[in-house]
């Protein structure tokens, strides 16, 4: 397993991250714990989690996760590990998670940081994330920015003070962002500049084969300032393992949960999987192992945030970490990228 400094921070986190979107939901708490120990027996030490998880998020299931990663977290030595977490953001309606109450304020990011605190059964949390802007922002699967549907929203100085003062206290170690655009990112660093106040170290958004928004907005900006990348859903909610190319009813998130994958309901997705699905065959490599390899391999990927709902999954997973990255194989993702060019913004 290879390992990567986060930014200007000391955390020393493995190149890949264990998600636990599925704990509580798709996955018990047996099976989660299985998949953590696997994990970290191969030299994961970074796990990525969030108050509103799993997904998708129901008030049945709010919050099961981080009990069951807490769980899990107590039988550890808990140094060893780098545990990161998330709050929810304002303009989705989950009435579930502090009444609904989900601003970036000083209130708010206090009680949903404790509440994980006692669910993870830690006293600290290492990279603490803001799970999506509390503004109006395109998400998950939208891409375009929309004036008239403008929001109030917590000023982002005031937000950054609140998590400094979580810092001083040793409750948080390192502050990330989340499902972020450029004109947000600007503003976090500028306000830690302007008042000496934290600055974000990391950026979790979603990056594959079929979704490299990323590249064309953030990633000049990302290595200039360097904030480093954690993609999340790098097989695209399993498209780009090729299991629904031949069966589209297979069983996996996008036929488990009908219309909660909305990003991947666009047109030359498809088509797109199944030209990343036969280049995978040329090269002798499974659809999900050409997709994870393509990630890990990016030179602005920090750490990538996998996730399984089976071990023989995971093992697939993980193992794509050590696949070379070569030549040949970048100029046929290449061609292939330049026909469908951006299927799953």
């Amino acid at each position: 397993m290879q390992y990567i400094k986060l930014g200007n921070s000391d955390l020393d986190v493995s190149k890949v991250c264990l998600g636990t979107m599925t704990f509580g939901q798709q996955n018990d708490q047996k099976q989660a714990h299985e998949q953590l120990s696997y994990a970290i027996g191969q030299g994961v030490n970074f796990i990525d989690t969030a108050e509103m998880y799993p997904v998708p998020p129901r008030a049945e299931t709010v919050h099961s996760t981080e009990s069951i990663l807490g769980n899990w977290i107590k039988q550890q030595q808990r140094e060893k590990l780098v545990v990161a977490t998330k709050v929810t953001g304002g303009g989705r309606n989950m009435k579930w998670i502090r009444g609904g109450e989900l601003q970036f304020d000083r209130s708010n990011i206090r009680a949903a940081l404790e509440a994980s605190l006692t669910r993870l059964k830690t006293d600290y949390i290492d990279l603490y994330q803001l799970h999506w802007p509390e503004r109006n922002t395109p998400m998950f699967g939208q891409y375009l920015y929309n004036p008239e549907q403008e929001r109030d929203f917590t000023p982002i100085p005031e937000t950054l003070e609140v998590l400094a003062e979580l810092v001083k206290e040793g409750k948080i170690r390192y502050v990330g962002l989340s499902n972020e655009w450029p004109w947000g990112l600007m503003q976090f660093l500028n306000a830690a500049k302007d008042f000496n106040l934290p600055r974000v170290i990391t950026m979790q958004n979603a990056y594959s084969l079929i979704n490299r928004t990323y590249e064309t907005t953030l990633l000049e900006m990302c290595h200039r300032e360097n904030i480093m990348l954690m993609p999340y859903s790098p097989l695209a909610f399993g498209h780009l393992s090729g299991k629904y190319i031949n069966d589209p009813n297979a069983t996996g998130r996008i036929t488990l949960f009908k219309g909660f994958g909305q990003r991947y309901e666009k047109p030359n997705v498809i088509p797109a999987v199944k030209a990343y699905a036969q280049l995978a065959v040329k090269h002798q490599l499974t659809p999900t192992q050409l997709a994870l390899a393509f990630v890990y391999s990016r030179w602005f990927v920090a750490s990538t945030i996998i996730g399984a709902t089976t071990i023989d999954q995971l093992k697939e997973n993980i193992g794509a970490a050590s696949i070379k990255w070569t030549t040949e194989l970048e100029t046929d993702v290449e061609e292939v990228r330049q026909t469908y060019f951006n299927p799953a913004p």
